[in-house]
């Protein structure tokens, strides 16, 4: 590719069909839209009931969406979701692996009945989806596999020892998967979001104290809001990234340097 061939159409998902995990709320909702935006359709599936505000986002962009409920880690799913979205729309061309879980314990009180939930909806539900994926992306030499990870595939967990293990295990898993398929055209990335103000961390913005922790390790000074996703989300699925595989890329306000 010669460099004049770059330009903002690098960027589009014109044509594009996604799968988004857990994409009608929370950061998966915003992954949702920076597709649609960006020119995709989006299928849905989550076990949380859609209130249809996703829908109107997406299909207020000019796109189509299809939603799913459906529990991820049952026998047989992850082929339903992936066919679903072949059959609704012709093909699949971005998975992002976004449903997750994070359950907090003391290590004395967390025990196989906290680690067993998380272990199957964090990890091995995106290696289910992601194999069943590549059964449409490898013959069609294209895709976009992006694997939500976090702070805590590079840090310890304290309070949730399996959250920091499926996450070491999507970076590794993205690594895996990547020096397979790279030979096909599909790129296998990462995104390790930071502390977002969101739903989950309500409690310790809410906290003085523990808000205050929390800023002082971000140098940019300031949680991150949802939008701050986005334009990560569309240069994981775009042409745009077309060399980048097998990276964990942080979105944290520089989290990690300090």
């Amino acid at each position: 590719m010669d460099i004049t061939d770059f330009h903002r159409d690098f960027f589009s998902l014109d044509g594009k069909n996604a799968i988004v995990t857990g994409g009608n709320t929370g950061l998966g909702q915003a992954f949702s839209l920076a597709l649609a935006k960006a020119g995709a359709n989006v299928f849905v599936p989550s076990v949380t009931e859609d209130d249809g505000t996703t829908r109107r986002l997406i299909e207020g962009e000019g796109r189509r969406m299809e939603f799913l409920e459906a529990d991820i880690t049952a026998p047989g799913v992850p082929r339903k979701i992936v066919r679903g979205c072949v059959d609704a729309f012709g093909s699949v061309d971005v998975l992002v692996n976004s449903a997750g879980i994070c359950k907090l314990a003391s290590v004395e009180e967390f025990g196989r009945a906290e680690w067993d939930p998380m272990v199957a909806i964090n990890l091995t539900a995106a290696f289910e989806l992601s194999h069943e994926a590549t059964e449409f992306m490898i013959p069609q030499r294209s895709g976009k596999i992006i694997n939500i990870a976090s702070l805590f595939s590079f840090l310890g967990g304290q309070w949730s020892p399996a959250y920091a293990a499926t996450k070491h295990g999507i970076a590794g898993f993205t690594k895996a998967y990547c020096d397979e398929l790279a030979q096909y055209n599909i790129q296998v990335n990462a995104i390790a979001p930071g502390y977002f103000a969101t739903k989950i961390t309500e409690q310790t913005r809410a906290n003085p104290e523990a808000n205050q922790r929390v800023l002082d390790h971000i140098p940019a000074g300031r949680w991150g809001d949802v939008a701050d996703l986005m334009g990560t989300t569309v240069f994981l699925a775009s042409r745009a990234s077309d060399y980048v595989n097998g990276h964990v890329l942080p979105v944290d306000g520089g989290y990690l340097v300090r």
